[in-house]
């Protein structure tokens, strides 16, 4: 580690025009701004009204604070370089973008899957869901949410930092584990191993959404009400799950099997992770739940008038 601290890495996929560059600042800027902004207004919206503190609104706003965590890692450093001239990172840097992104991703997988869980006990066991849904249990949830995700990338980050680094150019316009691992000019298997012990952790996470999902979908067929309760809460989180693991699931592909022959494409399916899913989150939210949409219809009212 003490070797490489004083490493700078070169980013390679801002290679434009400085006059392109300044239209991409200009787009990144306004995403970056309606992403705070659509995030924030539904933590608001839930953090003022006693009556949407709720579980599933709590866990909602866990989700919604994590988009906002990522994003920043992202946008913040990209817009920088975009007004910059040399488009380059800090070794310590790297490692603190690294870690802010996939404490970012596993905490989505995490959040996702104490929200099914949530999810399953409201439509299939109604009558103890207060009763096994306390307060406690909600703190217990989040708290265990966030410890996992730090600790994950805690140790990914330690088996990546005493890696030696004998090239100091990426592809990429973020930092990523892979992208670092592959700069390095040793023994990479330990790393290996425990990306797919985090691939098998989360995929277990992925099977329990699935099956909560088929004892959802079983128990929303017996009647009507069951059926609307499910699609104004459950297909807004069955969306997120399938946006972020769709996201998810291009930057691993493009990372590891991409070519090289669209940087430009390349790189924005790579950042796609990202971008999309802290801004499509919280619109589905606050479209289809119907508290959530009268509240904020109400606050916009209220001060127009």
């Amino acid at each position: 580690m003490n070797e490489n601290v004083e490493i700078v890495f070169v980013l390679q996929g801002l290679n434009d025009s400085l006059a392109n560059r300044q239209i991409y600042f200009a787009l990144t800027l306004m995403s970056y701004l309606f992403t705070i902004s659509v995030n924030l207004t539904l933590i608001l919206t839930v953090c003022v009204d006693k009556a949407l503190h709720q579980p599933m609104y709590i866990f909602m706003c866990n989700l919604c604070f994590t988009g906002i965590c990522g994003a920043s890692s992202f946008y913040l450093k990209l817009l920088l370089d975009l007004l910059a001239d040399a488009h380059v990172i800090t070794y310590p840097g790297c490692l603190m973008q690294i870690f802010f992104i996939y404490a970012y991703v596993f905490c989505q997988l995490t959040s996702l899957t104490v929200m099914a869980y949530d999810r399953y006990l409201a439509i299939c066991q109604p009558l103890h869901y207060w009763a096994l849904m306390t307060v406690q249990k909600v703190a217990l949830l989040l708290l265990l949410t966030w410890c996992l995700s730090l600790l994950e990338t805690a140790v990914g980050l330690v088996l990546i930092a005493r890696l030696p680094i004998c090239s100091h150019h990426m592809t990429r316009i973020f930092c990523t584990s892979w992208e670092v691992v592959k700069l390095s000019c040793s023994d990479t298997i330990a790393n290996n191993l425990y990306g797919v012990m985090i691939m098998f952790l989360h995929l277990v996470q992925i099977v329990v959404i699935l099956v909560s999902y088929t004892h959802l979908i079983r128990t929303a067929a017996r009647s009507q009400t069951d059926r609307r309760k499910f699609a104004q809460t459950c297909l807004p989180h069955l969306v997120s799950l399938l946006v972020f693991s769709a996201s998810l699931l291009f930057e691993m592909l493009y990372s590891r099997y991409g070519s090289g022959s669209m940087p430009p494409l390349q790189n924005g399916l790579a950042a796609e992770f990202l971008v999309v899913p802290p801004i499509v989150n919280p619109i589905i939210y606050g479209m289809n739940l119907q508290q959530i949409r009268t509240r904020i219809r109400l606050q916009f009212t209220f001060k127009r008038s």
